[in-house]
């Protein structure tokens, strides 16, 4: 086992890079990997429990909760709650923020957006799904509840961001600002074991992720990128392979490995855009800066985008930098 590193070790090791935690950060990593592996203990016997299908009950964004969403929803929940060092978690799942009550949490100094299970609809059928979170330091006073201001920073203030995908193998991919790491689970003695250091995407690719049953809704520009995607040019080793998982955050990780963009863009029938600023785009426009690759709406980067509400929806176009910069160009001149 020489030179093989854990989770914990390198969070210890790298407790430094956190500017102003003194353990907090590595608590609430503790949390996360924590009830990440209760996940996803439950998503590998989804097909042999009652764990899978509609709850019935609709979320905020008016779509109909998966029994897992709920539970991964309330595992993570718990899991940060009991450490106290975050006031209060914003969830995709949830209408409103969740200001947590004890005097424990009052005085921790973060706060935590998450999706709690990113491309649910993909459970019943066995395909990659995911965790996506996003943390920052809160901005109300510590030793009082959280207000809505926590949550409503733009990403550049975020301090830590990440996901956890549950496919073939289940990894754990994060960024504090100084780079990009990932860390695969073994189930055999339940722990993250560094295996992707120092995650850089390609600048260039040949994999678009785009809905293209969506292309009658798309604007002009973004049809006219996905036809020069599909052209032949040796040159520039067109046409390009489409694949397109509809799970933001499997897609998102294959093309972080390979090289690639991903573009869910505002169309006649989401006309802002479907993907949730906090709790999607901008972890994922984080984690994607600190590997090289960029990530926009189409014009502005993520990163700088004002939050306004909890559940803001803004368009994505990430990966990358070569390919989003061409996506730019189309988009900028055909609208």
């Amino acid at each position: 086992m020489s030179g093989i590193k854990t989770l914990g070790e390198f969070l210890i090791e790298r407790q430094s890079d956190y500017q102003y935690a003194t353990g907090e950060l590595s608590r609430i990593f503790g949390a996360i990997r924590l009830a990440s592996r209760i996940v996803n203990r439950e998503v590998n016997k989804a097909g042999l429990a009652d764990i899978i299908g509609e709850t019935g009950v609709e979320n905020i964004q008016g779509e109909t909760q998966q029994k897992l969403d709920v539970f991964a929803d309330e595992k993570f929940m718990e899991a940060l709650r009991v450490r106290g060092d975050v006031c209060g978690i914003g969830s995709e799942e949830q209408d409103d923020f969740v200001a947590f009550e004890s005097e424990h949490s009052k005085s921790g100094k973060y706060v935590l957006l998450m999706d709690p299970l990113d491309g649910s609809s993909n459970i019943d059928v066995n395909v990659s799904i995911g965790t996506i979170f996003s943390v920052y330091r809160r901005v109300s006073q510590i030793g009082t509840p959280a207000v809505l201001g926590d949550f409503l920073q733009e990403g550049r203030k975020q301090v830590a961001a990440g996901y956890v995908i549950y496919g073939s193998s289940t990894m754990l991919v994060y960024t504090t600002g100084g780079g990009v790491n990932g860390f695969t689970y073994d189930p055999s003695i339940g722990v993250f074991y560094l295996s992707h250091p120092d995650m850089i995407i390609p600048e260039t690719g040949n994999i678009y992720s785009i809905n293209e049953g969506n292309y009658i809704h798309f604007p002009d520009g973004v049809k006219k990128y996905i036809k020069y995607c599909q052209e032949e040019d040796i040159e520039t080793h067109r046409p390009y392979t489409g694949r397109y998982i509809g799970s933001l955050v499997a897609d998102f990780h294959r093309n972080l490995i390979k090289g690639g963009i991903y573009i869910y863009p505002n169309s006649t029938k989401a006309p802002d855009g479907k993907l949730r600023l906090l709790y999607e785009c901008n972890p994922m426009a984080f984690l994607m800066e600190q590997a090289g690759g960029i990530a926009t709406d189409g014009k502005r980067a993520i990163l700088d985008i004002p939050a306004t509400d909890l559940h803001q929806r803004v368009p994505l176009f990430i990966g990358s930098k070569k390919m989003v910069e061409k996506a730019h160009e189309f988009v900028a001149e055909f609208g």
